[in-house]
């Protein structure tokens, strides 16, 4: 019996970047992604280990190595729109979030259950991890390009920011790309 369930569900890649290592937030669009298990190869983010940060710090202490569950920052076209009408812009600029995917198609995105997969038609598959809560960050990369507006970020992507992944079988990700989506096989948990 498998472990996971086709949700139906299937996220058109409609954008793809990578922040390069050693810069800011800011991602640079990319045609095509190849993917290893340590995520993008140059990228801000890759590594199959990272050190833990202010996210984690009820657990470790900062700076403590752990596993990298933050490779990828998966964002929604849909979800994007509704950030960029609560800020008052007409669009929001996937660079300015430091994303490395943006699916259009999977609704409420950044609730996905923690472990789903993202599968593409080559196998690639993404596992997804937690909801990638909004910071001050994107705020200031938004703020160069349109002034005034940096500060509205945060309040506006509440429950909306999108989710972190990281790679569990290597592939090519491509703009236009569809990756089905599956879901853990197991009731929510209830205390």
């Amino acid at each position: 019996m498998p472990v996971f369930r086709d949700s139906g569900f299937k996220g058109e890649i409609a954008w793809l970047g990578m922040v390069p290592a050693g810069s800011g937030l800011r991602a640079v669009p990319c045609d095509q992604l190849d993917l290893g298990f340590e995520g993008v190869a140059g990228e801000r983010h890759a590594g199959e280990n990272r050190a833990s940060c202010v996210r984690v710090r009820n657990l470790h202490p900062e700076g403590t190595e752990i596993r990298n569950t933050r490779q990828l920052s998966i964002l929604s076209e849909e979800e994007m729109a509704l950030i960029a009408a609560d800020m008052g812009l007409a669009q929001l600029q996937p660079e300015h979030l430091g994303a490395t995917l943006v699916l259009r198609g999977i609704p409420d995105l950044s609730h996905l259950p923690p472990a789903s997969r993202l599968q593409g038609p080559d196998g690639v598959t993404l596992t997804t991890d937690i909801e990638n809560r909004p910071c001050v960050l994107p705020g200031r990369e938004i703020e160069k390009d349109h002034a005034g507006f940096g500060p509205r970020f945060k309040r506006a992507a509440e429950n909306r920011r999108g989710i972190t992944a990281w790679v569990e079988r290597p592939g090519r990700l491509v703009v236009g790309q569809v990756l089905s989506l599956f879901v853990p096989d197991q009731r929510a948990w209830a205390p």
